[in-house]
């Protein structure tokens, strides 16, 4: 291995398989309240859920966990999945529905290259929600490199979206 092995450009991860306690409230959780579609049941232990269509996005399964406790916070383990959307106002959506059923944040970010909503499922697994700014309009140092941060989320000008 003489040269530095770099992944290619246009590789992207396909999807996340979460295991989860119970099935029927994972699906009530992705499927009823963030709209995912479920595209195939592999009998009572497993569903697959996508986004447009795709075979799936995000699979969960009670294989090895079903009735299990919680996903600890402190640990190893999964962080968050995240899910892009494709436009500001499809955020400021999902901020609607996630209000209207109360369903709690654990936290909401601007890092200036994205807008983000923080929330944990059921089973205690981190969800992150976000869209991505404009490229060209990321903030960058004097040097050009990214210059990423974390400032608190506005939200009443994420919702204003949905007057546009």
């Amino acid at each position: 291995m003489e040269e530095r092995y770099t992944v290619p450009q246009g590789a992207r991860i396909g999807h996340v398989h979460l295991k989860v306690a119970d099935l029927q409230r994972s699906l009530d959780f992705y499927q009823a309240l963030l709209g995912f579609e479920v595209t195939m049941k592999y009998g009572s232990q497993a569903v697959f859920i996508s986004a447009g269509g795709y075979h799936h996005h995000i699979g969960l399964n009670t294989w090895y966990s079903k009735g299990a406790e919680k996903a600890k916070t402190e640990g190893v383990g999964l962080f968050h999945t995240a899910i892009v959307y494709p436009t500001r106002k499809d955020l400021a959506v999902i901020l609607k529905r996630l209000v209207e059923a109360d369903y709690p944040l654990t936290g909401a970010s601007d890092h200036g290259v994205s807008e983000a909503l923080y929330l944990d499922d059921p089973d205690g697994n981190g969800v992150e929600l976000y869209w991505d700014r404009p490229k060209e309009l990321w903030p960058k140092q004097p040097d050009g490199q990214l210059d990423m941060f974390t400032r608190q989320l506005d939200f009443h000008s994420l919702l204003s979206e949905l007057e546009k």
